[in-house]
């Protein structure tokens, strides 16, 4: 009864760290929260905050980036802190299993995305078709609930109850292609949430600077700081002169020494 209690607040913790796409960027999904989490629940503290800042370590370039799903590190920090303590092993054991769990809680997080999350999209799509704003948002909620947060408590719960060798032996019963499948597919999202962004953003106007932006990086090899660098003072000198003009050159009624002293363009005007 004692395991089955802990399981049990071993999944509510993973769902409240789940909640951070209810509660906005709070970070409640990251290892130093949900080992800490972990290791209160486990009656340790201390070893759950020593495994947070060393799985921090391993899963720190873990964030969703438009449609890239990054390891589902909630349930994979959690678990390898709560197996970790449980046998009395290091922050070495918690790395060692937190990280085979996030991928196979990320095979089951795609497959809900597939196959559960659609459902609540068309459905919320329905009812923006008629103007129901109370039938979208209890689509959000439900659909998040469904689909991600119930989905991953359960597994939390039922991993902690079967123990990590059963985990070990699902991943690697697994068949390789079908990993492989799904490592190329969420491979491919990010190019495609990406191509959705660009339909609504390009046109005539601006697409120059998403070609030189392109160029820059495949072709002489700038790091997408640099590039982003390039693209801020680019975007300073087209929209600068405007500024300064208003704040020490001549009014707008008097144009033409404007135009003589910036060799006849008035930036103020122009569309880029």
């Amino acid at each position: 009864m004692e395991q089955l209690g802990t399981a049990i607040l071993l999944a509510l913790a993973a769902m409240l760290a789940n909640g951070e796409y209810l509660f906005g960027s709070s970070m409640l999904s990251r290892p130093l929260v949900t080992c800490t989490l972990a290791g209160l629940i486990m009656g340790d503290v201390q070893m759950g905050i020593v495994m947070g800042a060393t799985l921090e370590l391993a899963f720190v370039g873990s964030f969703s980036i438009g449609a890239s799903i990054p390891p589902e590190i909630i349930s994979g920090s959690i678990l390898g802190t709560a197996f970790a303590i449980a046998t009395g092993e290091s922050t070495a054991v918690a790395l060692a299993l937190g990280i085979p769990i996030a991928s196979l809680v990320l095979v089951v997080k795609n497959l809900c995305f597939i196959f559960v999350l659609p459902y609540f999209v068309h459905k919320a799509d329905k009812y923006a078709l008629e103007g129901n704003s109370r039938g979208i948002s209890r689509m959000q909620l439900l659909g998040g609930f469904l689909s991600i947060n119930l989905p991953i408590g359960i597994i939390v719960a039922t991993s902690y109850l079967v123990g990590s060798p059963v985990i070990q032996n699902v991943l690697d019963a697994i068949p390789a292609f079908v990993i492989a499948g799904l490592g190329i597919a969420t491979g491919l999202l990010p190019a495609y949430g990406f191509a959705l962004l660009l339909k609504l953003m390009v046109n005539k106007k601006n697409a120059v600077f998403f070609v030189f932006g392109f160029a820059l990086a495949v072709y002489l090899k700038v790091p997408v700081t640099g590039v982003a660098i390039f693209g801020a003072c680019l975007a300073l000198i087209l929209t600068g002169y405007a500024t300064l003009k208003n704040d020490n050159g001549p009014t707008k009624n008097n144009t033409e020494p404007a135009l003589a002293n910036e060799g006849g363009i008035n930036y103020e005007d122009e569309e880029f």
